[in-house]
């Protein structure tokens, strides 16, 4: 399955880098939320893009928005690398890349999990996709300006 623009975000829960369990129907009707896949905490390009989220984070929440960083790292892991960088979001632990396969996230070169962003309204309907590998900046200024054009 690949969701696309205009589908439901498919629900899911899983375990945050607090240890709580998170589930995007936890927003539905009162927050629209960015949920963005990463390959691997602490590396330098996933490390540029989750503090590029870091320091907008007070736009997406004065937008209405919550954003969801994941990946199959462990809880550990997340933790460690959300105190680094003092990032005030949550990260969620896809073990076994269950959500990525659900969300149908691309490997990139079949190998390595791909880096893709979600903007999914209050309602649970994706707004916006954006799929790259090497943009990192890109996905939070593309998820911003979506949050833009559903407000009006």
């Amino acid at each position: 399955m690949t969701v696309k623009v205009g589908d439901i975000a498919p629900d899911f829960t899983l375990s945050s880098q607090t240890g709580s369990s998170v589930s995007l129907k936890d927003f539905k009707g009162q927050k629209n939320v960015i949920v963005y896949f990463y390959p691997k905490d602490d590396t330098p390009g996933c490390t540029t893009q989750a503090c590029a989220f870091r320091d907008s984070y007070e736009v997406f929440k004065d937008a209405g928005a919550e954003v969801i960083g994941i990946s199959d790292d462990s809880q550990q892991s997340h933790e460690k690398f959300a105190s680094k960088y003092q990032l005030p979001f949550t990260l969620l632990s896809d073990t076994g890349n269950k959500v990525r396969q659900l969300y149908g996230v691309p490997a990139t070169l079949w190998i390595m999990p791909g880096r893709v962003t979600y903007v999914i309204d209050k309602q649970g309907v994706v707004k916006h996709i954006f799929d790259s590998m090497l943009d990192f900046k890109a996905h939070v200024a593309e998820a911003l300006t979506t949050l833009e054009t559903i407000k009006s």
